[in-house]
C-alpha cells in the first residue's frame, strides 16, 4: 500500500519526467534559434573564455618561475607579479625571435618565387625563338604545346592590375579583422593576468559558491572534476611543450645532417608550431619548403620527405609516449584522442581532446576503484 510519502515521491518523478520531455521537445522544435543564442552568448564572452585558456597556459611557466624565485630569493612580496611578468616576457621573446628569424626570409622567398615565375615565362617564350633548339626533340615537344608565354605573362599582369582594387578591399577587411582580433586578445590577456594574480582567492570563492548553492552530492564531485581537469590541462601543456622542443630539435639535426639550408630557422619554427598537435608541424613544413625552394628545389623535396617521415614517427611514437607520460594516459588513448578530437573539432579538437580524455580516464579509473572497494 502506497503511503502519502511514496505518492509524493512518485508524483515528483512523474512531474520531472514530463518536464524533461517538454524541455526536450521545445529544444528540438527551436533548435536553430537556441544554437544562435548560444553562439551569440559565446561570442559575447569570447574574450573571457580565451582569457581563462590563456591563464591555464601561462600558469605553467608562471608556477615554475614562482617556485624558483621562492627558493632563490628572499622576496616576500611581489613574487607573483614578477613571475607573471617574467612568464609573459619569456613567451613573447620566443614568438618575436621566431618571427624575426622566419618572416623576413619568408617574404624574400615569396618575392623571389614570383620573380622566378615571371622570368621563367619570358625564358620559355625566348626558347621558342631559338631555331637551333626548336630542331631538337625538346624544341619539338615545346612547339607541340603552342602556348603564347608572353601573352600568358601579360594576362597575369593584367589580372593583378584589374583586381588590385579587390586586393586592397580584401587587405582592408583582413586588417579590420586583425585589429578586432588584437583587441579581443588584449582584453583576454588582461583578464588572464587578473586570474593568475588572484587564482587562490578565485578558487576559494568558486568552491564556496558551489558548496552553498548546490547540494553536497553534486557540489563536491563537481569541485573534484574541475580540479582534475585543471591539473590534467596544465600537465598536458607541459608535455606538449616538451614534445615540441624535441620535434624542433630533431628537425634541425636532421636538416643539418642532410645539408638542408635554414636548419636552425625551420627547426625553431617547427618547435613553435608543434604546440598545435599533428597540424602545426605540417604548417611549418610548408613555410620551410617555400624558403628552401628558393635555394634548391631538390633540397626542398628532400626536406618535405624528411619532415613527413619525422611527423609520422612523432605522431605514432614520440607524441603518445611523451604527452601520455605527463598526463598519466596510455599512449594508445593519446593517439585515439588526437584522431577523434581532430575529426570532431579540427586543430582545436586535437588540442583539447587529449586533456579531456585524460581527465575522463582519471575520473573513470578513480570511480571504478571506489566501486570495486564498495562491492568487496
Amino acid at each position: 500500500m502506497h503511503t502519502p510519502e511514496n505518492r509524493r515521491e512518485i508524483g515528483k518523478w512523474i512531474i520531472g519526467i514530463i518536464t524533461c520531455c517538454i524541455l526536450i521537445y521545445i529544444t528540438f522544435e527551436h533548435l536553430t534559434g537556441i544554437i544562435g543564442v548560444v553562439l551569440y552568448l559565446v561570442d559575447l564572452i569570447k574574450p573571457f573564455l580565451i582569457g581563462v585558456i590563456l591563464a591555464l597556459v601561462l600558469n605553467v611557466p608562471m608556477s615554475a618561475i614562482e617556485r624558483l624565485l621562492k627558493k632563490k630569493t628572499f622576496m616576500k612580496k611581489g613574487i607573483r607579479a614578477l613571475s607573471i611578468v617574467l612568464a609573459l616576457i619569456l613567451i613573447v621573446a620566443i614568438l618575436i625571435l621566431v618571427a624575426v628569424l622566419v618572416v623576413p626570409e619568408l617574404l624574400r622567398a615569396v618575392r623571389l618565387i614570383v620573380q622566378i615565375i615571371g622570368n621563367g615565362l619570358n625564358g620559355l617564350d625566348a626558347l621558342e625563338d631559338n631555331a637551333a633548339l626548336m630542331e631538337t626533340p625538346i624544341g619539338e615537344f615545346l612547339a607541340g604545346f603552342d602556348i603564347d608565354w608572353l601573352g600568358l605573362k601579360a594576362q597575369l599582369d593584367e589580372f593583378i592590375s584589374a583586381n588590385s582594387g579587390e586586393f586592397v578591399n580584401q587587405a582592408i577587411s583582413v586588417t579590420g579583422a586583425f585589429v578586432s582580433s588584437v583587441v579581443t586578445f588584449v582584453v583576454a590577456l588582461v583578464f588572464s593576468i587578473y586570474i593568475l594574480a588572484s587564482k587562490e582567492k578565485l578558487k576559494r570563492q568558486a568552491c564556496r559558491l558551489v558548496r552553498v548553492w548546490l547540494p553536497g552530492k553534486i557540489g563536491e564531485p563537481l569541485i573534484h572534476v574541475c580540479a582534475v581537469c585543471s591539473s590534467t590541462f596544465q600537465s598536458f601543456i607541459g608535455g606538449q611543450v616538451t614534445e615540441a622542443i624535441i620535434l624542433g630539435t630533431l628537425c634541425m639535426i636532421g636538416m643539418l645532417i642532410l645539408r638542408i639550408p635554414y636548419a636552425a630557422m625551420v627547426g625553431a619554427l617547427v618547435g613553435v608550431t608543434a604546440i598545435i598537435p599533428i597540424v602545426g608541424a605540417y604548417v611549418s613544413a610548408i613555410i620551410g619548403a617555400i624558403m628552401i625552394l628558393t635555394v634548391s628545389p631538390i633540397k626542398a623535396l628532400i626536406f618535405l620527405i624528411y619532415i613527413i617521415v619525422l611527423q609520422q614517427l612523432e605522431n605514432n611514437l614520440i607524441y603518445p609516449r611523451i604527452v601520455g607520460t605527463k598526463i598519466n594516459l596510455p599512449a594508445m588513448w593519446v593517439l585515439a584522442a588526437v584522431y577523434v578530437g581532430g575529426n570532431l573539432g579540427g586543430p582545436i579538437g586535437m588540442l583539447l581532446g587529449v586533456p579531456a580524455t585524460s581527465a575522463a580516464y582519471s575520473l573513470l579509473k578513480e570511480a571504478t576503484g571506489k566501486r570495486e572497494k564498495y562491492q568487496q
